[in-house]
Formats: structure tokens, C-alpha cells, sequence
């Protein structure tokens, strides 16, 4: 915990709340039912910084089980090809921290795994999986701590198929997608 969350939580009078919710809720290590639970996932957000505090949040998806639990303090993923910009990946090779929350929208569970990460190449154990599934560069992530996330404002969504096409140009103003195509 840190300072500023001291702090608020004194002015709020949220202090005994939180200590009561960090002490039961809060682990430094996953345990079996949040090690299955991320074994079965198809999504996660992840939240980077680098030094200067810039910060980005993204979302990763694939198969379930595309994030591996490789024992109750690690965790690794793959970094797909995507756009290239390496926004987050950048950030980790400048500030390791990390900020992973899974949320199962069918089940309306969450789980939050804050830690430290970094970048390999060729993890070696790619063998067992497809070859659409195999990546050039894997994310491991060491667990400091992880805690339930509060299921009250997660909605129930059913999961829908694919959709066709890409949308990357989505928030591109009109005029400036006809000047890309």
C-alpha cells in the first residue's frame, strides 16, 4: 500500500475497511483457485508506466489458457503481432511494474495480480502449442500481490462471435480514412 492510498483512505474514514479487506482478500502468491481461474481465460487488461509515469492500459486476448500460470508467483504471456506501436512492452523496459485484471463477464468474477515483469524471448516451451499461437517475444510476470475484484459493477455479458473486419481506423475522422485507404 502505498502513501497516497494511507492518506485518502484517512480523510475518507475507509482505513479500517480496506486494512479489514487487504488482510483477508490479499495475497503475494495465487493460489489453486485463482491459478485455474486464470487457466481458463480469454482476456485480460494490463497496465504499464514507464519512468516518467506515462502511463498505458491495454487489453490481450486469445485462446483460454493463453496466459500461463507457471507456479504460484509467475505468470507468462505471449505478445502477439499487433500494430507495432509496443507501447506497453516499451514501458517495461523501463519500469517493470505491472497491473493485470482478468474478468470472467459471464461468471462476474475479477482478479487483480499487481507485480513485476519482463520481457523473453523464445520462453522455450512453445512446442506444445499450435503455430498460430506461438510468439517471438513472452511477457513474464513475478505476483506481489492479488486480490478478488469487486463483482458488484462488473455486468454479465455473453460472449458473441467474431466479427468480420478490422475497425483500426474506427476513430479516424471520414476525410482522413479516405487519405489511408
Amino acid at each position: 500500500m502505498n502513501h497516497g492510498e494511507r492518506h485518502l483512505q484517512d480523510r475518507l474514514g475507509s482505513r479500517e475497511r480496506a486494512d479489514a479487506f487487504t488482510a483477508r482478500q490479499t495475497l503475494n502468491h495465487l493460489n489453486d483457485r485463482m491459478r485455474w481461474f486464470i487457466g481458463r481465460q480469454e482476456m485480460m487488461f494490463l497496465a504499464t508506466a514507464d519512468t516518467g509515469g506515462g502511463c498505458d492500459s491495454t487489453f490481450r486476448a486469445g485462446p483460454p489458457g493463453f496466459v500461463r500460470v507457471l507456479d504460484e508467483e509467475h505468470l507468462s504471456w505471449p505478445e502477439y503481432r499487433g500494430n507495432g506501436v509496443m507501447a506497453s512492452l516499451g514501458n517495461l523496459t523501463e519500469n517493470g511494474q505491472v497491473g493485470i485484471l482478468f474478468i470472467d463477464f459471464d461468471e462476474v468474477i475479477g482478479l487483480h495480480v499487481n507485480g513485476s515483469a519482463e520481457i523473453v524471448e523464445d520462453p522455450g516451451a512453445q512446442s506444445d502449442l499450435p503455430p498460430g499461437q506461438r510468439a517471438p517475444l513472452w511477457v513474464v510476470a513475478r505476483v506481489q500481490e492479488a486480490y478478488i475484484h469487486c463483482a458488484k459493477h462488473i455486468p454479465h455479458l455473453v460472449k458473441a462471435g467474431r466479427r468480420p473486419g478490422k475497425k483500426s481506423d474506427y476513430f479516424v475522422p471520414a476525410p482522413a480514412r479516405s487519405l489511408i485507404e
